[in-house]
């Protein structure tokens, strides 16, 4: 028993086995909340006060409520960066549109070769006109 400077004892931490945490973790992952007799059974059952199988329960859901609120706002972030990836490709498409208009039969070579460049690395492979020696 440890004493404080005025002589009145002094609260220590429990520590708990490796068995009763393992218990108390089982017992978290099927119900976040345990009524007066259950408690009261898990308690005797792993040689704990009630007390404290209380303050373990509101510990864990207390670290619980932090990890989903931090999985949460990952998971937003990783949302909105999707949604501002895909908000970039629509731009993109805005101003692609004389890609996707139908080729204009009188335009110059040099707009198509250039729109192909633009949408297909190395320009696509596509000839526009066949080589000067075997057009002749």
């Amino acid at each position: 028993i440890l004493l404080d400077k005025d002589g009145k004892r002094k609260h220590t931490r429990p520590t708990f086995s490796g068995q009763q945490i393992f218990a108390l973790e089982k017992t978290f992952e099927q119900t976040k909340y345990l009524a007066g007799p259950e408690r009261a059974r898990l308690a005797y059952s792993l040689g704990m006060t009630e007390s404290q199988v209380k303050v373990w329960f509101q510990n864990r859901r207390t670290k619980w409520r932090k990890k989903h609120a931090a999985e949460m706002a990952t998971a937003k972030k990783k949302q909105d960066s999707e949604t501002e990836r895909l908000k970039g490709a629509s731009e993109n498409e805005e101003e692609d549109d004389d890609y996707n208009k139908p080729l204009d039969p009188n335009s110059d070579d040099e707009k198509i070769t250039q729109l192909l460049k633009k949408h297909k690395p190395g320009g696509g492979g596509l000839l526009l006109h066949p080589p000067e020696e075997e057009a002749s």
